[in-house]
């Protein structure tokens, strides 16, 4: 003997939502503070200790800092050619 058929069920559609129209003017944004290079960008880094790794915190440690100052340096670069770069009162004169 076979199990009954189940009435199929209507599924409720959901209302159309509008489109939104992505190429809609926007507010215009407050022009960005000077970026300030630091001196140490693997201070944090280094505040934190030596890596958790057994036998490879050292390693592990310095190309992590390579990694990090080579992502400062190239931000200090595009802040430079954005024109954002604060300029030091050393560079003034």
């Amino acid at each position: 003997m076979s199990a009954p058929r189940r009435k199929p069920q209507s599924r409720r559609r959901k209302p159309k939502q509008k489109p939104v129209d992505l190429w809609r003017p926007v507010p215009q944004l407050a022009p960005p503070e000077p970026i300030t290079p630091v001196a140490d960008p693997t201070a944090v880094l280094t505040s934190l200790g030596e890596m958790p790794l057994p036998g490879q915190g050292a390693v592990a440690g310095h190309y992590v800092a390579a990694v990090v100052e080579r992502a400062a340096g190239l931000a200090t670069a595009l802040a430079a050619a954005a024109g954002v770069l604060a300029v030091s009162p050393e560079e003034e004169s």
